[in-house]
């Protein structure tokens, strides 16, 4: 019988082969079963024909309710897992329904007729709310709950605030039969490419890539200063570039970096704050980007190719200044290198960065060089990765391994196919509502007022209305309800929609480093065992970037534009580049020296706002 290799580096990842779910058995193997089933519906729409919005979404939507309500690996009591059992069946008999009716529901458009179909319309929006708020918590299923309230009693508000009203079978038959609320374009990007990406992500990951991200990221800046807190940045930006998820880039990348850099005598308040920090950019680094991403391809109407080059500049500025940062603090406390020993040689960097570097391949090529949709390249990418399974980086076929590493992909994949459809169902309700009502335009044009018609101040709103419903409510529910307001306000005061929109999706980011949620911030100070508070202040000083690259790319706007102004771009990068480095050795100044900081900071503001790049139109 083979087995996996025992991994010894300390820079390989562990849990290359991860344990079968639930431990094996019937029951394991019917939640692997019912996993392969949910990750083989979504790649067969990447390749199968037109498919009725009214089937794939709902179909979607019953096929996570499980996941959520009795599947999320979390122990259950006998009577909550009755409870679960009844809710999810009651939402899957919903939402056949909708798919077995879709004709009929078709011609009513958008209107209930009848008592059962209002009870079947309570029914899904009920149960899309209870699964929202078993998979995120309380705030956002809130939020629609306001939302739903103020569209049935919103003409009872006086002011500019109310609307006439909108009777009772229409506000619920939109949301519910038709294609304005639960089934709509977010559920569609959720069901047709966030799923697909979803499961090339786990795919990936359940093989050698782990350990392929760590061998080259520690080959690459391991033997330099503070290396092992770099490694943390660059294996964090490889890593976010296919979870798009920080609290899984914590968890993956600081079960290795948080122990190397304990043992090499970094103070752990810095060590858990790099981790912190790095991993936060997996939302921000292309090609995945988290779900956010897909659903700005959706709102803006424009190719995912075009958010993905993009968004590369800016993701670079943010890794570069926490390098920066990661520098001063490494200068001011003599962080070492780690030892050559302790460094992969050229055969591991070699024979492990193919299992994530192919399928990256196969996705890159097939998005830019062949112009195919992100959907259907990221499928074939996927089963690049699935054909990487079969073997190891001492490159034997395993047979048993294979299937270990598959079902966990599927189980990993499903599961987090289930919880962004919980988000973006939920999130679905509160986007029906705004277009239903037009509070949306009402809440722009307040933006517009309160601002004084002045976009940096407009500005300032919506960053601080982000970070307030960022600690909230998760990173891409965040950034749908923001930008459905404040967008278009930002957009009238001149501000492409391109740029609103990315402006908007980074700070919805910062509760994850900014107290008092900063999620990452907690969960790398567990890790490193060590209070959270310390690490938070650290955290904001290296994670600069997340507050500033948003302002330097509206204040440069050929930073979005590499594609169509490459020389500009790239002198717009080594000017606020230049600016974030002095910006880092402000706040990281050196002992005794408070006006080199003063003046660093002066310099950095002026060489990040002063004299604009914009590419030419």
């Amino acid at each position: 019988m083979s087995s996996e290799p025992a991994v010894r580096s300390p820079w390989a990842a562990p849990g290359v082969v991860p344990a079968p779910p639930l431990g094996g058995g019937p029951a394991g193997v019917a939640l692997v079963v019912y996993a392969a089933v949910c990750v083989g519906f979504h790649l067969w729409l990447a390749f199968a024909p037109l498919v009725p919005n009214l089937v794939s979404r709902p179909l979607h939507m019953g096929l996570a309710l499980p996941w959520v309500f009795l599947l999320s690996g979390q122990p259950l009591a006998r009577g909550a897992r009755g409870v679960g059992a009844a809710v999810a069946a009651t939402g899957i008999v919903a939402c056949l329904w909708v798919v077995l009716e879709r004709d009929a529901l078709g011609d009513q458009y958008g209107t209930l007729e009848g008592q059962a179909q209002l009870a079947a319309a309570v029914v899904l929006l009920a149960v899309t709310l209870e699964m929202a708020r078993r998979a995120i918590k309380l705030a956002l299923p809130a939020i629609a709950v306001v939302a739903l309230l103020y569209g049935a009693l919103g003409q009872h508000v006086p002011g500019e605030f109310g609307h006439p009203g909108i009777p009772l079978a229409s506000l619920l038959g939109t949301l519910t039969i038709a294609e304005g609320g639960l089934w709509g374009p977010l559920t569609g990007i959720s069901v047709g490419v966030v799923a697909i990406f979803v499961i090339l992500g786990a795919l990936v990951g359940a093989g050698e890539a782990g350990t392929g991200f760590m061998a080259l990221a520690t080959w690459l800046a391991g033997g330099l200063r503070a290396g092992a807190a770099k490694v943390s940045i660059l294996a964090s930006a490889l890593f976010g570039s296919i979870s798009g998820s920080a609290s899984a880039n914590v968890a993956s990348t600081g079960a290795v970096t948080l122990p190397t850099m304990r043992r090499l005598g970094y103070p752990p308040a810095f060590a858990a704050a790099v981790e912190a920090v790095a991993s936060s950019g997996g939302q921000i680094m292309p090609p995945l980007m988290g779900a956010g991403a897909f659903v700005m391809v959706e709102l803006l109407q424009t190719r995912y190719t075009a958010i993905m080059t993009a968004a590369v500049l800016p993701a670079l500025l943010f890794f570069w200044t926490t390098w920066a940062g990661v520098d001063r603090f490494a200068a001011r406390h003599g962080l070492r290198p780690m030892a050559p020993e302790e460094r992969p040689g050229r055969r591991d960097v070699a024979t492990t960065v193919p299992f994530f570097m192919v399928p990256f391949a196969v996705l890159l090529w097939l998005l830019f060089a062949e112009g195919y949709t992100p959907q259907y390249a990221a499928a074939v990418g996927a089963l690049a990765a699935l054909a990487l399974l079969v073997t190891d980086r001492t490159l034997r076929p395993d047979p048993r391994a294979f299937v270990r590493r598959l079902s966990a992909a599927c189980v990993d994949a499903a599961r987090q196919i289930a919880t962004i459809a919980a988000i973006i169902l939920c999130a679905g309700i509160v986007i029906g509502v705004l277009n239903l009502t037009g509070l949306g335009v009402k809440v722009t044009s307040a933006i517009v007022g309160l601002s004084g018609g002045n976009l940096p101040a407009a500005l300032v709103l919506t960053a601080l209305a982000c970070l307030v419903l960022g600690m909230e409510v998760p990173t891409t529910a965040a950034y749908v309800i923001c930008v459905s307001v404040a967008g278009p306000a930002l957009q009238d005061l001149g501000l492409p929609a391109l740029h609103a929109h990315l402006f908007v999706f980074w700070y919805a980011l910062l509760s994850t480093i900014t107290p008092p949620v900063c999620g990452t911030v907690f969960i790398a100070a567990g890790m490193a065992g060590t209070s959270w508070l310390p690490v938070a202040g650290r955290a904001m000083r290296l994670g600069l970037g997340l507050y500033v690259v948003p302002l330097a790319f509206v204040a440069n706007p050929a930073l979005l534009a590499p594609d169509r102004a490459p020389f500009l771009a790239t002198l717009a990068v080594l000017k606020v580049g230049l600016g974030l480095w002095l910006a880092s050795r402000a706040l990281i100044p050196d002992r005794g020296h408070p006006l080199v900081a003063l003046a660093a900071a002066a310099a950095s503001c002026g060489v990040i706002f002063a004299f604009g790049v914009e590419p030419v139109t």
